[in-house]
């Protein structure tokens, strides 16, 4: 769309937008004086949604009044509540709900993963894993390989950008699989790079690995609730993803898991098991052998925590009520008029490295300042605008379409234009 500067711009677009009044169903932090913070860090952080207090608050009545009976007698009984999530995780995901759980937390679950889809033998071990990978991604990957008895100096290939580019090149791992492929057991990328935003092409990338005889696994992080991955039509193995970003379910949530249908009925895939992996309806006779449930549950270990559970429940019923499409639509406009203004300003010293095309990106910007450090980042606090900063010169912005709006942007790069002038 064709986008314009001045304030005036902003609230016309504000006014016209179907979504505009879900931003009052969410607490945004406020300043000494009351004034609402820009609040910029849905990527790290999602705000809580109001009706949140409500859903936890019935369990802690449920449990006051009922103890143990809640299990069976409250009003979302607790034995099946993370049923109660999948269908609405799902279609976020883009995933069928026998694929889908909600479960412990997000290195945990690629953990689980890879014990089930990463069996290396002596010749094909090595794993594929983004230069920039988030920590967590690149420590699990490194301890599974000294775990199996390989060191990551050896088992761990990077798949880096060009030199002086910021992006990753399909094309790039098209020629690590050609050269490297018999060696490969397993790919775990990022499907968004938590440091530049990049959403990269998940149905590639499967058909890159499985064409190696490979394993494709993706960590949604950034993912979920923010583009739309289309998991199961993207054919990759499994994914995990957390739900305290853009799924706003609190700090440290439970995460969420996929495995694809065409893993769902194979019970000799080795997995670490838990009560909550075998089959529902003879779990509570104890005294049986283990029977793996089909699909994404077979990969429960124990009864999950109920209060994380409804923070996500509350998240999700808005989820489901609003649609991916209508989220994809505004944060698409959200984001293109947030990089129009940020290339308004003209300033050699700013560039985004998130990419351009808005097929490749989520809401996230990734702004790089030239010899900026972290002081950038304290001033733009000072002003009561909450932004991520990530070593060295990085500002990651996530303009949320849920509750951001597009004078929430315009006041943004005015603040950060008197900054760093």
């Amino acid at each position: 769309m064709l986008y314009k500067t001045g304030l005036d711009f902003a609230k016309k677009q504000d006014q016209e937008d179907v979504l505009a009044h879900y931003r009052n169903k969410f607490h945004i932090p406020k300043d000494n004086q009351g004034n609402n913070w820009l609040y910029f860090t849905g990527n790290s952080l999602g705000l809580q949604p109001k009706s949140t207090q409500k859903y936890i608050q019935q369990e802690l009545d449920d449990w006051a009044k009922l103890g143990v009976e809640g299990h069976f007698e409250a009003k979302n009984p607790w034995l099946p509540y993370h049923e109660f999530l999948t269908e609405s995780m799902a279609k976020i995901v883009g995933a069928k709900p026998i694929e889908v759980v909600v479960m412990n937390t997000l290195t945990t679950n690629l953990h689980l993963l890879m014990v089930s889809f990463y069996q290396p033998s002596k010749t094909k071990y090595k794993i594929v894993i983004e230069s920039d990978a988030f920590p967590s991604d690149k420590y699990a990957v490194q301890t599974q390989l000294e775990f199996h008895g390989f060191t990551a100096e050896d088992g761990i290939i990077e798949w880096k950008p060009r030199p002086g580019e910021e992006l990753l090149n399909i094309e790039d791992l098209e020629t690590i699989l050609n050269q490297q492929g018999d060696e490969i057991a397993l790919l775990l990328i990022g499907g968004v790079n938590y440091y530049t935003g990049q959403y990269l092409n998940l149905k590639r990338i499967a058909q890159l690995g499985h064409a190696k005889n490979c394993m494709v696994g993706i960590d949604l992080a950034h993912g979920a609730g923010n583009i739309k991955p289309e998991l199961h039509d993207s054919g990759v193995d499994f994914a995990a993803w957390c739900t305290y970003k853009y799924l706003n379910s609190g700090p440290g949530s439970l995460a969420g898991l996929f495995v694809h249908e065409k893993h769902a009925y194979n019970k000799n895939l080795k997995r670490f098991a838990g009560w909550w992996s075998h089959n529902k309806t003879t779990r509570f006779n104890m005294r049986q052998p283990l029977d793996v449930m089909p699909g994404a549950e077979g990969w429960q270990l124990s009864n999950p925590p109920i209060l994380s559970m409804a923070a996500i429940k509350a998240s999700l019923d808005m989820f489901n009520e609003v649609g991916m499409d209508a989220l994809r639509k505004k944060s698409i406009k959200l984001t293109g008029y947030f990089e129009f203004l940020i290339n308004q300003l003209n300033n050699h010293k700013i560039k985004i490295i998130t990419p351009k095309n808005p097929n490749e990106r989520g809401c996230q910007l990734s702004i790089q300042v030239q010899n900026a450090d972290k002081s950038l980042h304290h001033k733009l606090t000072e002003a009561n605008i909450i932004t991520d900063w990530r070593e060295p010169d990085v500002i990651r912005c996530a303009p949320t379409p849920f509750y951001n709006n597009f004078e929430d942007v315009y006041w943004m790069v005015e603040k950060l234009k008197a900054i760093i002038n």
